[in-house]
């Protein structure tokens, strides 16, 4: 039986493609009939845009099968392996053939355009606007962070959404119906669930899943697809870092743990898995800054400061010397002292204002601008604190019916206890500090 298994080269995921609209699973919000997407490129009028969404949902699939129906030039970069002289030659190419492009000027596809760095981005930016191409890039990360704001202005932003399970399941009998490798192995699906769940809404994994699930069996002369053999078998084969599956949530969880939980060693034993699996180090670097406030707040003000820095850092030097700056800011945040205070105090804040109906400001502290707003007794009494004692004058900043509650709770830290004495000399009695 093992001579007569044949093993194809090119991976199921990639011979199961589409090729066209009709073929593409998922993402009805856009490609349904009479969605956006769909109606723009069935007239053909095409602008540039970007699309957002997790891995495996079908963009890269998307731009392919959009230049294939228009019948337009395609180009494709990987933010990855591409440079600003690989940008300017695919314009400078396109340029050339405009000429010749009797259906619309040509489709550049930039994939993880989100790894782009300014100088890499504005190099786009003239050929974006003149139209020399249409821009289809595909992100995983939000853009209004990763991409520069002109080039975001100069491009819609269409966000894709996770496979649910019956588009996972449309690929699955669509593969074993139409893939001559897979029907040649006759398989038989007894059990579905671990194989969709494994595959985390990700088509592309769903696909590579149950190819390692039909190779490890091919053998054997009977290929079983039920959740029993579909975890055991992945359990062998499975990476020890996967940056888009279940693994990823694990270890970004225990990296923060440990930051949180100020053990410097174990954060950084963390950040070395994640960076060795291939994880983008802005996502790090992301996590840390939020961490920064979350978690070190008020205790050390700086670190939020030097996890900004380190963001941008990260951004402008890239791998592998990125190593060094993430590295240097997972042990400044692991070793600072900790404090969730202002953390907690806009949950607090935000579910007061959660619950029942938005209260009116009083009218002392609202803005006059207008004879009329002055006779109706905006800013009536409100008293200037610079022009008091100390810069400070009490009187009412809230709403008459949450007066005296407190948000704010100073955390127990040499950074907070200053803090905690003046509101309790400002504040003291009303407050309760």
């Amino acid at each position: 039986m093992e001579d007569d298994v044949k093993i194809s080269l090119t991976p199921l995921a990639e011979r199961m493609r589409p090729t066209n609209l009709d073929e593409f699973v998922g993402q009805q919000h856009l490609l349904g009939p009479g969605a956006v997407l769909r109606k723009m490129i069935e007239s053909g009028s095409m602008s540039s845009f970007i699309l957002w969404g997790p891995p495996g949902c079908g963009k890269t699939t998307l731009a392919r099968i959009i230049a294939h129906t228009l019948q337009r030039d395609f180009y494709t970069l990987s933010a990855v392996t591409s440079g600003v002289k690989d940008v300017r030659e695919v314009i400078a190419k396109a340029s050339s053939n405009r000429m010749f492009a009797v259906h619309g000027a040509p489709i550049l596809f930039i994939d993880e355009i989100h790894r782009f760095n300014k100088a890499q981005q504005d190099a786009l930016l003239g050929a974006v606007e003149s139209g020399i191409v249409v821009l289809i890039g595909a992100t995983t990360e939000n853009p209004s962070f990763e991409v520069i704001s002109p080039l975001l202005s100069r491009c819609r932003v269409y966000v894709f959404k996770s496979l649910e399970v019956k588009d996972l399941d449309v690929l699955l009998e669509r593969a074993l119906a139409t893939d001559a490798e897979l029907k040649s192995l006759k398989v038989k699906v007894l059990e579905k669930e671990a194989l969709f769940r494994f595959s985390g809404g990700d088509g592309r994994k769903m696909l590579n899943i149950l190819e390692l699930v039909c190779t490890n069996q091919a053998a054997s002369g009977e290929v079983i697809i039920d959740n029993k053999t579909v975890t055991e078998i992945l359990q062998e084969n499975i990476a020890l870092y996967d940056k888009n599956g279940e693994q990823h949530y694990d270890i970004i969880s225990a990296f923060i743990k440990s930051m949180r939980g100020s053990d410097p060693n174990g954060a950084i034993y963390w950040m070395a898995r994640m960076l060795a699996g291939g994880e983008d180090p802005l996502f790090i670097a992301r996590r840390m800054l939020i961490l920064a406030s979350e978690d070190v707040g008020l205790a050390n003000p700086n670190a939020a400061l030097l996890a900004q820095a380190c963001f941008n850092a990260v951004h402008q030097v890239g791998m592998p010397e990125a190593r060094i700056i993430l590295a240097e800011t997972c042990i400044y945040l692991a070793t600072s002292p900790k404090s969730n205070s202002a953390y907690m105090a806009i949950d607090a804040a935000l579910e007061a204002v959660g619950k029942g109906t938005p209260l009116p400001v009083p009218l002392h502290l609202r803005n006059a601008p207008t004879s009329l707003m002055k006779d109706l007794g905006y800013a009536k009494d409100y008293k200037y604190a610079h022009a008091f004692e100390g810069n400070f004058v009490d009187q009412e900043f809230l709403p008459d019916e949450i007066s005296g509650t407190r948000f704010y709770e100073p955390g127990d830290n040499a950074k907070e206890a200053p803090l905690r004495e003046r509101l309790r000399r400002l504040w003291g009695e009303k407050y309760n500090y």
